[in-house]
């Protein structure tokens, strides 16, 4: 009798997705773009993600040592240095090596390499330092301020620290409002999606009104006549879904080709493809979501009537 009874349900469902068709093309529009945005807030998350990282990679503290102070002095400051919890990595540069440097990017200029060679090296060794995160880019600087940089004379070794903090502090701002709209958006979007999903399945019910008054007269249960509803909200889902799927791939094609050299970070085209599986499911669920919950809520309140 049950299986009787899904059969009927699932087949009423259908039909009644095909007859009122400009409704349900209402619905199925409503949930597409509903998951559409929601599809482009993941993959924009992670391309925002991948961006970041890659630009908290270039932010760095370059602290240049005096040109008399000892190669051992600034490998132990190195040392010390990557002890720090703050510290992702250390690159060490020594004199001459900030020299070669220096020599190549003026290369096209001869007074200055005519210069060099009269005055010899006046560079001192140099210590990139990246930190694990932006926000502790302030707490190294401060150690190498302090006197755990100190020689035995009890004078620093340091001679410029170069630390940009203004681009470590509109980085930080960055990531975290654009976590806040990241979030604010998807609460909205819910909202909204839910309310116009409820919406456009009231008028489908409303349409078949006289349908269900009957089966009321007759006797028929609420189950009975919620379920074609629902399974309408089923198709309604599980078509948005595709389409919102599809929809999707030409936008990260868009995007990539139209953001090409100017962020950094991952190729959004290789990472949908990559990531497909794990967009459909959510997509799926998103779209089975709003189109069963909405339609069952729909069908209850209107039986309450």
């Amino acid at each position: 009798m049950l299986i009787v009874n899904l059969k009927r349900t699932f087949r009423s469902g259908f039909i009644s997705f095909w007859r009122s068709a400009l409704v349900s093309l209402a619905s199925v529009i409503t949930i597409t773009v509903t998951l559409f945005v929601v599809g482009a807030l993941w993959l924009s998350s992670a391309y925002l993600n991948s961006s970041l990282e890659a630009v908290k990679n270039k932010v760095d503290i370059s602290v240049a040592m005096k040109p008399d102070v000892a190669e051992l002095e600034v490998l132990d400051l190195q040392k010390k240095l990557e002890r720090l919890p703050e510290v992702k990595t250390v690159v060490y540069s020594s004199r001459e090596q900030e020299l070669a440097d220096f020599q190549k990017r003026n290369e096209d200029n001869d007074l200055i390499i005519q210069s060099l060679k009269e005055v010899g090296n006046p560079f001192g060794a140099r210590l990139n330092i990246q930190a694990v995160d932006p926000s502790r880019y302030e707490s190294v600087a401060k150690f190498l301020e302090s006197d755990s940089v100190s020689t035995s004379a009890g004078g620093t070794i340091v001679d410029q620290i170069s630390f940009k903090k203004n681009i470590v502090d509109k980085l930080i701002k960055i990531i975290t409002t654009a976590k806040t709209i990241g979030w604010a958006i998807v609460l909205v979007l819910i909202f909204l999606s839910v309310v116009v999903t409820f919406n456009t399945v009231s008028l489908a019910i409303y349409v078949s009104r006289e349908e269900i008054s009957l089966m009321k007269l007759v006797g028929a249960g609420n189950n009975y006549i919620r379920g074609p509803f629902v399974v309408e909200g089923l198709i309604s889902g599980a078509m948005a879904t595709v389409l919102a799927l599809a929809l999707l791939y030409p936008a990260c094609i868009w995007v990539r080709n139209t953001t090409a050299g100017v962020f950094g970070g991952i190729d959004l085209v290789n990472y949908f493809l990559g990531n497909i599986i794990q967009i459909l499911l959510l997509l799926f669920a998103v779209g089975i979501f709003l189109g069963v919950v909405s339609s069952f809520l729909a069908v209850r309140k209107h039986l309450r009537k």
